[in-house]
């Protein structure tokens, strides 16, 4: 991992700092693609996800990003939105969104940070992982909308089947 905590001007970045050291510690390649933004890549059971931390210091705003690799063509958006209101009123913690220019999904939660603009680990292991679960708990859903002609609520049923016992 890398430390630069003791760096002049890093108290900007402290945020980010924790995750790109929680994204390292996962295994995961990160990388700083601008000032206040780390980018990691992170495989799920159903697809890869790029994983977006961004820091607006002036806000003391953390944006947490998670984008599965699914392109929504437009003739299938407006079941896609349905299916996104239905599976955003059970979430806990931040969103799912349909990026229409292009075309994208997006998980996002957004944190207020104290002024001390620190967080944990811990608080970026949260964050993390619930974005990474609820993309993987709902990604079934997105694709029997876009693929297995199922309404949205058929899909999410469909998706969201509680098994019991083992097979």
């Amino acid at each position: 991992m890398t430390d630069r905590q003791d760096e002049p001007g890093r108290e900007e970045d402290a945020p980010i700092e924790i995750f790109e050291n929680y994204f390292e510690a996962r295994g995961w390649v990160a990388e700083r693609v601008a000032e206040g933004e780390v980018l990691a890549s992170a495989t799920g059971s159903w697809s890869q996800y790029e994983l977006r931390a961004v820091w607006r210091p002036d806000d003391r705003v953390l944006q947490f990003l998670a984008f599965p690799d699914i392109k929504v063509p437009p003739e299938k958006r407006a079941s896609v939105y349905e299916a996104i209101g239905l599976i955003n009123e059970q979430l806990w913690l931040g969103h799912f969104e349909l990026w229409s220019g292009a075309g994208i999904i997006a998980f996002r939660h957004a944190a207020l940070i104290d002024l001390s603009g620190q967080m944990t680990l811990d608080e970026a292991e949260t964050i993390s992982e619930a974005a990474l679960e609820e993309c993987e708990r709902f990604y079934p859903v997105f694709q029997f909308v876009l693929w297995g002609g199922k309404s949205p609520s058929e899909a999410i049923a469909a998706a969201l089947i509680d098994t019991h016992g083992e097979a």
